[in-house]
C-alpha cells in the first residue's frame, strides 16, 4: 500500500510500550510512521518507520522533522511514582505538538478514572468518581483535552482500555500471572472470581489505526472531544488459571494429571513496605481494582469501525508468552519496550 501524504501519524514514546505497539501497527498499515524516541534511545529495528530522536519537549524540532503529521499519538507514560510531577507536562508537550501540526490528538485512556464505586459496566457517559491519586489525574488530563478543544485548538480522542498484556514486558500478565508458567504455577492479584477489564496490545493498537482513518477520511463524525472504549476481554483469576493451565500443559510444564498451582500476592507486606518503597505504595493504591468487578462496554467504539479487532484468547496468551520468550521471537513484533 502506498503512503497518502494525509495519512502521516507522529507517535510520542514510540519506545514504550504501547508506543511500539502503534508504531508496528500503523506501519504495516501503510502509514507515514514518524516515531519520536528520547535523544540517545536506540530505536528498534522496524521496517518503514522514521524514527525521531528528540526531546518531547523540543516542540519546534519535532514539529519540523513531523511536518505533514494529521494525527499525533500521545505514548507518553512516565512511571507510576512520576505522574505527579510528569504527567500534565507531557499531555501539554503533546498538544503543543499536534496545535502546531494542525493535527487530531488520539490518547489511550484508561478505568482509573471511575474509582472504587464504579459500576460493573463501564460505558462512555459513566460518572468519574475516581479517589486515587492517579485517577484524579487522569480526570485532570481528559478534562484538559476537553477544554483545549471546546476553545478550537486541538481536536482529540481518547480510547479507553483495560489493562495491557501482550507486546512486551512490564504488565501484571508478565510481572505476576506468567512469571512463574514454566513452573507450572500463577501468580494472582486478587480474588479469583472478580472479573477485570484486559487488552491485548495489538488489537488496541490496530484500533488506533481504524481509528485514525475515519478521523482522516471522514472527520465530520467527530466532535473536538470523543470518548470510545475498547471492550478487550472481561476476565476473572480463574478464566486466566484456565487458560494458563491449558498453555502449561500443551507446553509440557504440566503433566497431564497436574493442576496449575495459584499463588496470592502478599498484600499485607506490599502495604508496610510501601512505607518505604514509593512504588509499591503506588500497587498498594490500585488495589482496588482486583476487587470491583469492571468491564468495559464497546458499543460506540463498533458503531464507528465495526466490530473492534479481537484476537481469541487462546491466540492472544500464546503469542504474549512468545513475546516474552517462552516460545521463540523474531522481528520487531518482539521487541521489549523500555
Amino acid at each position: 500500500m502506498e503512503n497518502n501524504p494525509t495519512r502521516s501519524v507522529l507517535i510520542l514514546g514510540a519506545r514504550g510500550r504501547f508506543g511500539l505497539a502503534a508504531t508496528r501497527a500503523f506501519a504495516a498499515s501503510g502509514w507515514r510512521v514518524l516515531a519520536q524516541i528520547r535523544p540517545g534511545a536506540t530505536a528498534p529495528d522496524c521496517a518503514g518507520v522514521a524514527w525521531l530522536t528528540l526531546a518531547v519537549e523540543d516542540t519546534a524540532a519535532l514539529v519540523q522533522a513531523a511536518a505533514g503529521a494529521s494525527v499525533v499519538i500521545h505514548a507518553l507514560n512516565p512511571p507510576y511514582t512520576d505522574w505527579k510531577t510528569q504527567a500534565m507536562p507531557l499531555l501539554e508537550a503533546a498538544l503543543r505538538a499536534a496545535r502546531q501540526l494542525n493535527a487530531r490528538l488520539m490518547f489511550a485512556g484508561n478505568v482509573y478514572n471511575f474509582g472504587s464505586s464504579m459500576p460493573p459496566v463501564l460505558a462512555e457517559q459513566t460518572p468519574q468518581q475516581a479517589h486515587t491519586r492517579k485517577g484524579k489525574i487522569r480526570i485532570a488530563m481528559e478534562q484538559q483535552l476537553q477544554h483545549v478543544a471546546s476553545l478550537g485548538q486541538v481536536r482529540s480522542v481518547v480510547i479507553r482500555a483495560g489493562d495491557f498484556f501482550g507486546s512486551g514486558t512490564g504488565s501484571w500478565f508478565d510481572l505476576a500471572l506468567a512469571k512463574d508458567i514454566r513452573r507450572g504455577k500463577m501468580v494472582y492479584p486478587g480474588a479469583l472470581d472478580v472479573p477485570s477489564a484486559w487488552t491485548y496490545l495489538p488489537d488496541l493498537a490496530n484500533t488506533f489505526v481504524r481509528v485514525a482513518d475515519k478521523l482522516v477520511h471522514t472527520p465530520a463524525q467527530f466532535a473536538p472531544f470523543e470518548v470510545f472504549h475498547f471492550q478487550g476481554y472481561s476476565l476473572t483469576g480463574r478464566a486466566w488459571a484456565e487458560q494458563l493451565e491449558d498453555v502449561a500443559r500443551n507446553q509440557g510444564w504440566l503433566e497431564p494429571a497436574q493442576q496449575l498451582k495459584i499463588g496470592y500476592l502478599p498484600w499485607p507486606v506490599i502495604k508496610i513496605c510501601g512505607l518505604l518503597v514509593p512504588m509499591w505504595r503506588e500497587l498498594i493504591e490500585m488495589r482496588y481494582l482486583w476487587q470491583t468487578p469492571h468491564a468495559l462496554a464497546g458499543g460506540k467504539l463498533d458503531a464507528l469501525i465495526g466490530a473492534e479487532p479481537h484476537t481469541p484468547l487462546s491466540l492472544a496468551i500464546h503469542t504474549a508468552l512468545r513475546d516474552l520468550g517462552l516460545a521463540g521471537r523474531s522481528g520487531c513484533a518482539e521487541t521489549s519496550w523500555a
